[in-house]
């Protein structure tokens, strides 16, 4: 997994960091250089909130089950 600078805490702050960035984005006011270091970030905070969902997903299976990890929808 690629590192991120400055990694958040947790997933909750991930989101809250990324929902920003999302809002700066769609409101189309960063110059360039900016908005790209911004997407760049961003991109590294949904993978940094898919890995933790995917470790959760995964640790709420083994708990359902006493015959190891269930199989998860990849969709």
């Amino acid at each position: 997994m690629t590192e991120i600078k400055n990694e958040p805490k947790d997933f909750e702050a991930a989101l809250a960091e990324l929902e920003q960035i999302v809002s700066q984005l769609e409101q189309g006011n960063l110059p360039l250089e900016e908005a790209i270091e911004a997407y760049k970030r961003g991109t590294q905070l949904s993978q940094f909130c898919k890995n933790k969902l995917t470790s959760a997903q995964e640790t709420v299976a083994k708990l359902m089950t006493d015959q190891g990890p269930v199989p998860l929808d990849k969709e």
